[in-house]
Formats: C-alpha cells, structure tokens, sequence
C-alpha cells in the first residue's frame, strides 16, 4: 500500500451500528446466529495500516432467532456462557494483500481457552466513519466445543460488519 487509508491513531468500535454474525451447519442444514461487540478498538500505524485490533463479543447477547438452540449454546459444554460471558479477538500481525485488503493473524479466546483465527478484511471510510469488513473461519474444536459433526458443522464462519470512529486524545 502506498498511501495511507487513514491519518495513524487509534479507531473506537460503535456498538451500535456493529454487527458479529455467524453461520455452522446443523443437522444438515446452516444455523445463522449473531452476537453484539460490546467494546473494540483498532490502532492504525503512521502509514495508515493496521497496527492492532481487539474486539470484545458479548456472548449474553447471542441470538440464532431459535429460543431453544440459544438456550442450547449457553451450555457447558458448548459455550459455556455463564461461566465466559465474553469472547474477544486480538490481532498484532497483518499483512496486506493485492487487493488492498489485510490478512490478520490473531487469537479469539471464549470458553477459557484460545485458538488461533486468522481473518480477511478490508477498511473505507464513510464521512467521519471507518467501516471495516471482516471474514474467518473457526474450526469449533480448537477451543474445545466438541460435538458429533452431524448435529454441528466443524466450521465456524464469522463476518463482521465494524463501524468506527476515532478515539478521542
């Protein structure tokens, strides 16, 4: 890249107008889900390039639209929820691609444990906004959800759809 996206600083999530969703097979069909970023932040170097990220995922807000498959997912040996309300994301290496967009390379910890998710994204901006877009998979496993393959797809996809502002000094 060689003009900045964006003066360096540092970019606030608006929990707002931020959206966190998901889709897994499930019983041979795709179960879509959303959950609300409750915090997160993105740090931009001089060049305007992505520097570091974390996003902060309240997991009490996890809807699939199905009363019982929530109540289900709440579970101890699925999300584990009560005892791990949240889930967060951080990232500290991204490499730009061809397109303009960036490759990060991160950590998402929920349930107590945490796994490598690296992610796709690209940023524009939007008057006084920063709108990034993001795309990864999770295998379900790697933070110890284990579950017969039939009932719940090994693979987890995760969009985001951030919108931020810059902090204020």
């Amino acid at each position: 890249m060689t003009a900045p996206l964006l003066a360096a600083g540092t970019w606030t999530v608006s929990d707002s107008r931020t959206r966190v969703t998901f889709s897994v097979g499930n019983l041979g069909t795709q179960a879509h889900g959303s959950v609300a970023c409750s915090w997160g932040e993105l740090r931009l170097d001089a060049e305007g390039c992505p520097a570091a990220v974390r996003a902060e995922m309240d997991l009490n807000s996890l809807d699939t639209g199905i009363a019982r498959r929530d109540a289900d997912l709440r579970k101890p040996r699925l999300l584990d929820i009560d005892r791990h309300p949240t889930m967060v994301w951080t990232a500290e290496r991204f490499t730009p691609r061809d397109d303009g967009s960036w490759t990060a390379e991160g950590v998402l910890s929920v349930r107590g444990t945490s796994a490598p998710l690296t992610v796709t994204g690209a940023a524009e901006t939007d008057g006084p906004w920063l709108r990034v877009r993001a795309t990864g998979e999770l295998d379900r496993r790697s933070v110890g959800i284990r579950a017969p393959s039939i009932l719940i797809g090994r693979t987890v996809r995760i969009e985001v759809d951030a919108w931020l502002t810059p902090s204020l000094p």
